[in-house]
């Protein structure tokens, strides 16, 4: 499933990062730009699914919205194109401890703002179809370009997650 991100919404979450840090992990909290993408996947699924999308400072309690009886943490990349049913989500394990029942899984094409809705799993699921590398391990993308990671993660791929319409 694809929506497509809305000016409007852009401007109201990209002034909240610019004036609020919302990492509240110990450690890999992102980049503005990244805890930009991160937001506007947050928002994107609240409005989609009929719920409140304000935005509000503080801690969270490890997850993102209430949704049929389970506390959701919403989960976004950004890529410069589309997603492919291979590509990998990323998971950061400190997050684990939180009192989280399932993630959705997002990525947004910065390009022309269209935000992919990859899918969903239970916590248990995630620990269950992923694979987890430890820090400062180096990982190969599909083009062949690499990067090392900033924190212990999980990587688990698109055709892993369960549809939405199954949450």
């Amino acid at each position: 499933m694809v929506l497509f991100v809305p000016k409007d919404i852009r401007l109201m979450v990209w002034d909240f990062v610019s004036k609020n840090n919302i990492g509240q992990r110990s450690k890999a909290n992102g980049n503005k730009e990244q805890q930009y993408v991160g937001l506007l996947g947050e928002v994107m699924i609240k409005k989609h699914l009929g719920l409140d999308y304000s935005l509000s400072y503080g801690f969270d309690g490890g997850f993102d919205l209430s949704y049929k009886g389970l506390n959701i943490d919403v989960k976004t990349m950004g890529r410069m194109v589309d997603p492919r049913p291979y590509y990998v989500n990323n998971f950061i394990a400190y997050q684990n401890k939180f009192n989280c029942d399932a993630y959705i899984f997002c990525s947004l094409n910065k390009t022309d703002y269209n935000l992919t809705i990859c899918g969903w799993v239970t916590k248990p699921q995630l620990q269950e179809r992923s694979i987890i590398y430890e820090e400062g391990t180096i990982r190969t993308r599909s083009d062949g370009s690499t990067f090392k990671l900033k924190a212990p993660t999980y990587e688990i791929e698109n055709n892993k997650l369960n549809q939405m319409s199954k949450l």
